[in-house]
């Protein structure tokens, strides 16, 4: 086995341990229930109403940063998508009988967690122009990625390469124009 593929294989047996460990850890109706929340919020939801808000508070001035959101959105999906149907890695529920599904999924595959790309990316956008979110939309973000851990529907590595490209997209929006 070269160093390569050990070193691939280390981080697999990570990401499976840590899935496991984070889905058993959110096993409690309450936590589930929130997590579940959080997931269907992150769905779209919050950042739907995210956006009208801020046009309803600031009718000018949001309309260019709801614009930037949402091109940066659909970018999002549309990286999102390809890479899902390129990558086509089971969801850790399909793979792992420890790890327990508590929501439905939107598609298939688990890579990336589009969940978390749309929340990192969305967040960078939004509190650029409206710094005063951060606590708020940060937080939001991150229980976000931990929730599609927790309820069975993606790796860690799933989240946090989302989390990565959700970066790159964003900053890069900020180049163009």
């Amino acid at each position: 086995m070269s160093r390569l593929d050990a070193a691939l294989a280390r981080i697999q047996r990570w990401d499976e341990d840590v899935c496991v460990r984070v889905n058993r850890s959110a096993r409690q109706r309450p936590v589930v229930l929130a997590f579940q929340g959080i997931s269907w919020l992150g769905n779209g939801i919050f950042w739907y109403a995210l956006m009208l808000a801020l046009l309803l508070a600031d009718p000018r001035g949001a309309a260019l940063p709801v614009l930037h959101m949402a091109f940066v959105g659909a970018v999002c999906t549309c990286c999102y998508k390809m890479l899902k149907r390129s990558t086509v890695r089971n969801r850790p529920y399909q793979v792992n009988p420890l790890v327990l599904a508590r929501a439905g999924v939107l598609d298939r595959f688990s890579f990336p967690s589009g969940h978390t790309l749309h929340a990192i990316a969305f967040s960078i956008v939004a509190c650029a122009h409206y710094p005063g979110l951060w606590i708020a939309l940060w937080s939001f973000a991150l229980l976000t990625a931990i929730s599609r851990v927790a309820l069975g529907l993606h790796y860690p590595s799933d989240v946090l390469a989302a989390g990565a490209l959700g970066g790159l997209i964003a900053g890069g929006s900020f180049l163009i124009g």
